[in-house]
């Protein structure tokens, strides 16, 4: 790893940390970086998890008092988090990433276009009358499962995970999206808390490369917050969007392609 590498990586992971803190999918920027600089790609994507970890408490911290009055969706669904992004990170240990990989343009699709329909879809059920109350079970048990295989898919590969994350938070009724991605931001710390762990003990991680990567990955994090702030809501849900479809348009393109 010579110096243009080292400041690639680092440069990489400051602008994934600041998408990670608005809209999610940092990974598609860190991932190709990790194989320009010579990794395979299973490595690659196990030491881009690593590097971005810790940027994801950045932008937690960032959120602190957005999400104030959410215990109980940090509770619940941070649990749900754990379990699935345990079986996640089991996945990718023994298996060939590229059988998963050939669903991930679609799910990344399909949840930005969740995201997209969001606020018409919470007034057409009327989610918005519970939002920053009390869901009622037969939602909650929704959001659990979405959450579930969302957090799966999380630890696996990542790319995309914080806009299905976002559209989870969202049918709960939850429509300030700076709160939303106050949540999302920690539900992220949390299942990729349990990945980092399953590859550091895996081998999988090129640590001197996550090493270079995860203060960018912090100031990335924090700085994306004060971002998301001054932007306003408006921005961050364009964003949000474009950011989907950015990434399901370049996936879709290097799967035909």
């Amino acid at each position: 790893m010579d110096l243009t590498q080292a400041v690639a990586l680092f440069v990489a992971a400051f602008l994934a940390g600041i998408v990670n803190s608005i809209a999610g999918g940092g990974t598609l920027i860190t991932f190709p970086v990790l194989l320009w600089v010579g990794l395979d790609a299973k490595i690659a994507n196990a030491t881009s998890t690593v590097a971005l970890w810790p940027g994801l408490f950045g932008g937690f911290w960032g959120y602190r008092k957005e999400i104030e009055d959410s215990r109980t969706f940090l509770r619940r669904l941070g649990v749900t988090s754990l379990f699935g992004g345990a079986a996640g990170t089991a996945l990718l240990v023994i298996t060939p990433s590229e059988i998963f990989s050939l669903l991930v343009p679609f799910l990344i699709l399909f949840a930005t276009l969740l995201f997209m329909i969001q606020e018409q879809l919470s007034r057409r059920l009327k989610l918005n009358a519970v939002a920053g109350a009390h869901p009622p079970p037969a939602w909650w048990m929704g959001a659990i499962i979405v959450q579930f295989f969302s957090a799966i898919y999380g630890a696996y590969f990542g790319a995309g995970n914080g806009i299905l994350m976002l559209a989870v938070i969202g049918l709960l009724g939850i429509s300030d999206i700076h709160r939303a991605n106050g949540i999302k931001t920690f539900l992220g710390f949390v299942l990729n808390s349990v990945a980092v762990i399953g590859f550091a003990l895996t081998g999988l991680v090129n640590w001197r490369m996550s090493m270079v990567m995860v203060t960018g990955a912090i100031l990335g994090g924090y700085y994306g917050t004060n971002i998301a702030r001054r932007l306003g809501r408006a921005f961050v849900r364009r964003a949000v969007v474009a950011v989907g479809l950015t990434i399901s348009a370049i996936m879709l393109w290097r799967l035909w392609s």
